[in-house]
């Protein structure tokens, strides 16, 4: 007879620990001190002041950087304006285009170090710089560089005209994508550009710059500046400019349209958001709860599209709400070159507070807050991945843009109830819909006040798709045939 063995039943709870599997810096090629790029050359700003650019991982000093005063500015304009009028609108679309796949090429060739330097400056995890950021960036050229010499296609029976200079003005959170998203298609029509990227993740703007001067771009098409808020205010305001870009905060972007009023500026604005993502009874739960992962948590919330609010029918309420615990559990939070990392470093200090701020402002009205038990690096900036449950419409954690890892949970019976919900904020940038009938996918987006909407699927992008908001979220678009309208004048 044979003796009985026991055998110890696998847990499939436990975690287990991943040995560091760090991404390589040893290619990766930055400069101590960075100057403007003005005119196609790199030139010191003429009121010699420099700032710091910080790895937020580490509280470390990356490189020094200049700050574009109003003098710099004008600079910037004139050789944009003179560009224009001599070179590039004058130049055949077809050459124009030329171009932009020149620097669709070379973006994709230094790829490797680009995602390295956008990890380091931005506090991102690598698989997210290396897997979306840039390759997204060039495939931006690469789309844009296919329009360059097809306008006439793209407004049939229009006769389109670049509208001159444009001045853009680009958040922290995309540093290189969104000055792909901006930069291409004002050269495909024609335009010619003064950019100023966010004062805490310049660097890869900078490195940009020297894939212009390496794609030999003519000087002045592209002109990159650096510096705070008073630089892009110089921006705005200069009677240089004819077109105005920007992406970031509501607040800001309400200054501009104040300072715009008037004027002949043509302008779009893409802001804050505070999207809803909605689970229905019928819908994948698996798939949900990592599409939820991937709305809020790996991007730590950096997205002004980050789905920071999560609806779910309260048939499925208890078991979402554990998975997501269980989850978020195996989240891994650290250096954002470790390619095991989930959860990296966020973007800046005061970014930080203005988390922590909303944070304590909701377990003080009465939300509960719950987060994992993981181990965080002592130095830097960071922040567990947080869930609060319990809470209420007029809450500020579910009211208010967090820019960071933390998601506002409520509970909902019918679809008139969580329509009406998912609009009461006064945002309208984006959101999602998880479900099994196509039926309710329909209803709910035509419903849901918002310019992009996901289903069954969350913060996919793609070139060809535009991207835009309704209410305080901002006004056109960018992206796909709509991102062409707002860089041309039609007759």
């Amino acid at each position: 007879m044979k003796k009985a063995v026991k055998v110890k039943p696998l847990n499939f709870s436990t975690s287990w620990s991943y040995a560091p599997a760090p991404e390589g810096t040893e290619h990766v090629q930055l400069k101590d001190r960075y100057e403007l790029f003005i005119n196609g050359k790199f030139v010191a700003p003429a009121g010699g002041k420099y700032f710091d650019t910080i790895n937020p991982a580490t509280e470390k000093k990356i490189a020094s950087v200049a700050e574009a005063g109003a003098t710099d500015v004008d600079k910037a304009v004139k050789a944009a304006r003179q560009a224009y009028d001599k070179t590039w609108s004058k130049m055949p679309a077809a050459e124009r285009g030329k171009y932009l796949y020149r620097i669709a090429r070379i973006l994709q060739e230094k790829a490797r170090e680009l995602a390295v330097i956008e990890s380091m400056d931005g506090g991102k995890p690598i698989r997210e710089s290396r897997d979306i950021d840039v390759p997204l960036a060039a495939a931006h050229f690469f789309y844009y560089a296919g329009w360059a010499d097809k306008l006439d296609y793209a407004f049939p029976g229009k006769r389109s005209q670049p509208l001159g200079v444009a001045g853009q003005i680009i958040p922290w959170n995309f540093p290189l994508l969104m000055a792909a998203w901006k930069i291409a298609p004002a050269l495909a029509c024609g335009n010619t550009i003064v950019l100023k990227p966010a004062e805490t993740t310049p660097l890869t703007a900078l490195k940009l710059a020297e894939i212009l001067q390496e794609a030999d771009l003519p000087p002045g098409v592209v002109n990159i500046i650096t510096g705070a808020g008073a630089t892009g205010a110089a921006l705005v305001n200069h009677p240089g400019i004819d077109k105005v870009a920007f992406t970031g905060s509501t607040d800001v972007g309400k200054l501009i349209q104040k300072a715009l009023a008037g004027t002949d500026k043509k302008y779009t604005l893409e802001l804050g958001g505070k999207a809803a993502n909605i689970i229905f009874e019928d819908a994948a739960i698996d798939q949900a709860v990592e599409g939820i992962i991937n709305g809020i948590f790996f991007n730590q919330g950096h997205v002004c599209c980050a789905g920071s609010r999560l609806f779910v029918q309260e048939g499925v309420a208890k078991e979402v709400i554990r998975k997501l615990k269980d989850r978020i559990s195996t989240l891994i939070v650290g250096d954002p070159l470790d390619k095991n990392t989930d959860v990296g470093a966020i973007n800046s200090k005061a970014q930080l507070s203005k988390i922590k701020t909303l944070v304590n402002a909701g377990i003080k009205e009465g939300g509960e807050c719950w987060q994992p038990d993981c181990n965080v690096p002592a130095k830097g900036y960071w922040f567990r991945p947080t869930l609060f449950m319990n809470v209420a419409q007029s809450h500020r954690i579910v009211q208010e843009e967090i820019f960071g890892p933390v998601l506002a949970i409520q509970t909902f019976r019918t679809l008139e109830e969580v329509v009406e919900k998912a609009n009461n904020t006064p945002y309208g940038l984006s959101g999602g819909v998880w479900t099994d009938k196509g039926a309710k996918i329909f209803n709910v987006t035509g419903k849901i006040k918002a310019g992009v909407l996901w289903a069954n699927t969350y913060n996919k992008f793609d070139p060809t798709s535009p991207f835009g908001g309704y209410k305080e979220s901002g006004m056109g678009r960018e992206g796909g045939l709509h991102g062409l309208m707002p860089y041309v004048k039609l007759s």
